[in-house]
């Protein structure tokens, strides 16, 4: 493996920065000071450690242009989108320092004595982000998990770690304990598996391929270590006949088009009721071509390059020549890795239609009632998100509960509040991150009993 890591614009293939890779050594040593540090910091009391997390908080917020900036550069997100990122992780800051005074415990009636749960920090907490979202992936890990009174060892993607260097260097600017929060660049065989298999370690926060989250939570498995893990998708948009279809045709190309369609999210299986089926690709089509692609930089930019050469060939591959494509976008010509939207119409078992293709194209499907839009909706191994378009109250509640998946919106794309939880079924992931209960899923839950009973002596 390299000792170093070349960074490149995805927008024009240029050379940005050169970042060493961590060894196995190295993550040994960052463990031993992370342990150090954690023990310093649990023994804060919570009402200074929320200071100091809210502090870290408005450090970020004074250099949210500079980290919107790096993301552009290193992940070539569109700058509005980079912006929003930057905030995120500001955000979650703020939100995980709200929840440390109110990590309480409970006291339950038993017999004989006084009964007590106590919420305890696990340790080092390993957090493994991706590169689609490097910012606030690497916050949502991140944050709680020093708001629960752990320490965080963050390995980002080998191709975006900068935002997550310079976020180190602000909690430390923001006064966290030298060696609490440490950001380990690196390759995920090489680092990544260090971390994983690391004694010290006492839970892994993963966010990134099924294939790789099964390696790493069988490995989790030696030791009994805890894992959170945030997986692949391959999420239905289902559009009744009912539904506003104007509206639900306008906001389709959002659904699959954000982030150059690398997301989990992505809804890149449109099911569309056949009766409305040729009226909505009428009105998709003017609106995945009103997509604007090109500079990350330029504020008026929808969609920006893939990340790399090799995601442009992985997503091409689904596009072979002869595909049914029903609706192809522009992109520029040159430099950068660059992909049009495209939309194909296909069969359910076509390949582009069963797999995950982390990329701007989506396959529509027809479907003739909501028996079949269910079926169709759950015919995948994933089951992370998912939209549902409708007028019918009803149908909504009725297609909500039978969808296999932990994150659906109705009448709407929006997948991630960081207030709500986050997280998917069958093989899109294990456990749940953001909302109300991040904090306590970095904790070890403690009983206590406290007996009451008078002893002889005291009768």
């Amino acid at each position: 493996m390299p000792s170093e890591h070349q960074i490149l614009n995805p927008a024009t293939e240029e050379v940005i920065a050169t970042v060493p890779a961590t060894t196995p050594a190295e993550v040994d040593a960052a463990v031993a000071r992370a342990a150090k540090a954690q023990a310093q910091w649990a023994a804060l009391a919570p009402g200074d450690r929320a200071r100091l997390l809210r502090r870290f908080a408005a450090t970020v917020d004074t250099h949210l242009e500079e980290l919107a900036q790096l993301e552009v550069r290193e992940a070539g997100h569109p700058v509005g989108n980079a912006r929003w990122e930057a905030g995120n992780a500001r955000d979650l800051l703020e939100y995980a320092a709200g929840g440390i005074e109110r990590l309480t415990g409970a006291q339950i009636p038993v017999a004989g004595g006084l009964n007590l749960t106590l919420h305890e920090p696990l340790g080092v907490v390993a957090v493994i982000a991706p590169w689609n979202f490097p910012m606030p992936i690497a916050a949502w890990g991140t944050a709680p998990a020093l708001a629960a009174g752990n320490a965080v060892l963050l390995k980002p993607a080998e191709t975006t770690p900068l935002t997550a260097l310079r976020l180190a260097e602000l909690g430390l600017a923001a006064g966290l304990p030298e060696g609490l929060f440490q950001v380990l660049p690196g390759a995920g065989p090489v680092a990544g598996s260090a971390l994983v298999e690391h004694p010290g370690v006492a839970k892994v926060v993963f966010t990134g391929s099924t294939g790789v989250g099964k390696q790493i939570m069988a490995k989790c498995a030696d030791s009994v270590k805890r894992v959170t893990l945030e997986l692949g998708g391959k999420s239905p948009n289902i559009v009744f006949a009912d539904a506003d279809i104007e509206k639900a045709a306008a906001a389709a190309p959002g659904s699959f088009l954000d982030n150059t369609g690398q997301d989990c999210c992505a809804r890149s299986r449109i099911l569309v009721q056949r009766s409305v089926y040729d009226r909505f690709l009428e009105l998709l089509e003017p609106a995945v071509k009103a997509v604007t692609v090109g500079d990350p930089a330029d504020p008026a930019t929808g969609m920006g390059p893939l990340i790399s050469a090799a995601q442009r060939e992985r997503v091409r591959s689904y596009v072979p020549d002869g595909a049914p494509v029903a609706i192809r976008g522009e992109a520029p010509a040159g430099k950068g890795f660059w992909y049009p939207a495209t939309v194909l119409e296909g069969r359910p078992d076509d390949r582009a239609a069963v797999e995950e293709i982390f990329g701007p194209v989506a396959v529509v499907l027809p479907f003739e009632d909501e028996a079949e839009a269910v079926r169709l909706a759950n015919a995948t191994d994933y089951g992370l998100s998912g939209s549902i378009w409708t007028r019918d109250v009803g149908r909504a509640l009725r297609v909500s509960g039978a969808v296999a998946a932990g994150n659906l919106s109705v009448n709407s794309h929006s997948s991630v509040r960081y207030w709500t939880p986050f997280g998917g079924y069958k093989q899109s992931g294990l456990g749940r991150e953001l909302g109300p209960d991040a904090l306590a899923a970095f904790t070890e839950t403690k009983n206590v009993f406290i007996s009451t009973e008078i002893s002889s002596e005291e009768q």
